[in-house]
């Protein structure tokens, strides 16, 4: 069983004069998009006495990294390899243990950093010390580097986030390439979890948010790539995305304000099931997604858009199997919480229900 809690950062690995950054590169097999990650760092590369970069390496059994940053970056980039496979979680906490920066950057080897990303962010940070972590707005890309989306603009001027330990604890809107932390912030409150596979990093931004404040640049920095061959792919193959994330929800309970924990947690809880439901496609998993829905955001969603479309994804499903009384109840229910849903006919909707019309899905 892994172990519960965070597990000890100890401090840097050496003494004397350190860099300002760490910028620490997990790997693990996948090196299709590596030298993209190298470059993306080696074009803002301030010289060894300003950033250590490294690549650590949980024993791949293909694409074996090594040869890619020599040919890369010679020995400008460090290269370790774990004497042995330790998993995801461990190797993310033995970057942090072997980072020597005052500030560290897990880069995954499928991410980069657009121009400017360290340079704004060093004019952020180094005359605070009361700062614990910082993140950009990040573009979300696929495997050809297209842009899908920008994430969503947390305040139009860069600084401090009033209160944002409610935001981040409703949803996780943060992507490892956007954020740095100071690593004396990971020997205070410990490393990433090992029991939340999936979600670990969203219980460290809770954690982190709980104890320190956190700056925000609004300017798109970094990128974070979206494919098949994601760990987080293959976690939503298994479920296990959806249990960790339920989890994460629970254990962070304790860093929430007494007084607003459980509405809190009810958004983080509405935030997982509509999450999970754009994810999935098997009916079965719908249905039994959206009626935890309903029990979660009953009192006031946040989305009540969301809401009320999955509400009305569940009515065709259940439409389609020959439930109509059932269908009916779940348009009945996106009708009270928002009446004109996305422009459907409702009206149409409720009367072909009603009559038991034989005809097309009223709700198509």
């Amino acid at each position: 069983m892994p172990e519960s809690g965070p597990p000890k950062i100890g401090p840097p690995p050496q003494t004397g004069p350190r860099p300002f950054w760490s910028v620490m590169i997990p790997a693990y097999n996948r090196t299709q998009y590596l030298e993209k990650t190298l470059r993306s760092v080696l074009a803002q590369d301030p010289g060894p006495e300003e950033m250590q970069i490294e690549v650590v390496d949980d024993v791949s059994l293909v694409d074996d990294p090594e040869p890619i940053v020599r040919r890369v970056a010679g020995h400008r980039v460090s290269f370790f390899r774990n004497p042995r496979n330790i998993g995801l979680m461990p190797n993310f906490n033995n970057c942090v243990e072997r980072s020597r920066g005052h500030w560290v950057h897990i880069l995954h080897t499928d991410d980069f950093v657009l121009p400017g990303y360290y340079e704004r962010m060093k004019i952020a940070l180094q005359d605070r010390s009361d700062i614990g972590a910082a993140f950009c707005r990040y573009a979300q890309v696929d495997e050809h580097e297209n842009w899908r989306c920008t994430s969503a603009m947390e305040s139009p001027k860069a600084g401090i986030l009033p209160g944002f330990i409610e935001k981040i604890a409703s949803a996780c809107i943060i992507q490892f390439a956007s954020m740095v932390v100071r690593r004396s912030v990971y020997q205070q409150l410990g490393g990433f979890r090992l029991d939340l596979p999936y979600a670990a990093d969203w219980e460290m931004w809770i954690r982190i948010a709980a104890h320190y404040p956190i700056w925000y640049e609004p300017t798109t920095l970094a990128a974070w790539r979206i494919h098949s061959h994601t760990a987080t792919e293959a976690y939503k193959k298994t479920g296990q995305n959806f249990v960790d994330l339920r989890r994460c929800i629970e254990l962070s309970r304790v860093w929430l304000p007494a007084d607003r924990a459980e509405t809190i947690s009810r958004r983080a809880k509405e935030w997982v099931c509509l999450w999970s439901l754009a994810e999935t496609s098997q009916d079965d998993a719908v249905l039994r997604l959206v009626e935890e829905l309903v029990s979660v955001a009953r009192l006031s969603p946040v989305n009540c858009s969301g809401v009320a479309n999955q509400l009305l994804r569940a009515a065709h499903i259940h439409y389609q199997q020959g439930r109509r009384f059932q269908a009916l109840g779940c348009v009945a229910r996106a009708l009270a919480i928002r009446p004109m849903v996305a422009g459907r006919p409702l009206k149409r909707a409720l009367n072909s229900l009603l009559d038991g019309s034989p005809a097309a899905n009223p709700l198509s």
